[in-house]
């Protein structure tokens, strides 16, 4: 196991709105596919998996933005950062944008999804790479490689 030097705070870029992390990350990814093109105005949007008991807001109150369905999009009312996600069905989990981080410059993405919906000059240095999502049985052995050698804070 890694000692990921927690707890992690972070925060949108005006500092209204405060995170902080307090488990290790489940799975580093960046996903390619058009709605996170969209949405982070970008290639592609980063995530990290933050099991949703070791993730709490510290200070402001995010708004939900993007698309108003089962998944929330959480952002910073005032600045309008995108800062985590809330995955339908998933209640157990908050994907944070890494760049949410304090420092984040230790993020590397583990996988990258959707990259069949992707710019064909994109790729990012991750392990594993599907061109769509992975199979949902694929996922616990990812998260368990993950927590063996993922790249974390040195």
């Amino acid at each position: 196991m890694r000692d990921w030097k927690l707890p992690w705070a972070g925060g949108c870029r005006c500092g209204r709105v405060r995170i902080e992390v307090s488990a290790p990350p489940l799975l580093a990814a960046a996903c390619h596919c058009k709605g996170c093109q969209t949405m982070s105005a970008s290639a592609y949007s980063l995530s990290i998996a933050i099991p949703a008991e070791g993730f709490v807001v510290t200070q402001g109150e995010p708004v939900v933005g993007g698309l108003q369905g089962p998944t929330r999009h959480f952002f910073c009312p005032f600045c309008k950062s995108w800062m985590f996600t809330r995955p339908e069905g998933l209640d157990w989990l908050v994907n944070l944008r890494p760049s949410m981080l304090d420092d984040h410059s230790w993020f590397v993405p583990f996988v990258e999804t959707s990259t069949g919906a992707g710019l064909p000059w994109t790729r990012t240095p991750a392990k594993y790479s599907f061109a769509g999502e992975p199979e949902l049985d694929r996922y616990q052995a990812l998260v368990a490689e993950y927590a063996a050698e993922g790249a974390g804070p040195a």
